[in-house]
């Protein structure tokens, strides 16, 4: 047996989500829905309640912020904390795996926010359709 570091890839499992049977297809597809992907933005600012969260996703119903962080919690991107308080608090935060999620959506968070000038144009030319 071989003392030196292995090279080989034997431990680490790549999944394939152009796979129809991978099951990162659906981690991506929870990850990368609009309302996710907001919410995993505004949590790595911190932990937040619930009212907090639907403030600052400006337009998000809260049935819809409901569901979204249901998934968010059972994919294990966010924890969901209740203290036994009158009346009670609940409060979410990201995981290790949901603060990893966070970085490559940060950075298309910065991308669209730079392309405004674009999506005006885009904006513009779809409403005389």
């Amino acid at each position: 047996m071989s003392l030196e570091p292995s090279t080989d890839h034997d431990h680490v499992h790549l999944g394939n989500v152009f796979s129809a049977t991978c099951p990162c297809r659906d981690l991506l597809d929870v990850v990368a829905s609009k309302w996710s992907a907001l919410a995993i933005g505004a949590l790595l600012g911190g932990r937040m309640r619930f009212g907090e969260l639907q403030r600052h996703l400006d337009g998000i119903s809260p049935k819809v912020l409901t569901s979204t962080l249901r998934k968010l919690e059972d994919y294990g991107i966010v924890d969901r904390e209740v203290f036994a308080e009158v009346p009670l608090r609940v409060e979410y935060t990201l995981t290790p795996l949901g603060h990893e999620a966070g970085v490559p959506l940060e950075a298309l968070r910065v991308w669209a926010e730079s392309q405004l000038e674009h999506a005006q144009r885009t904006e513009a030319a779809r409403a005389l359709v």
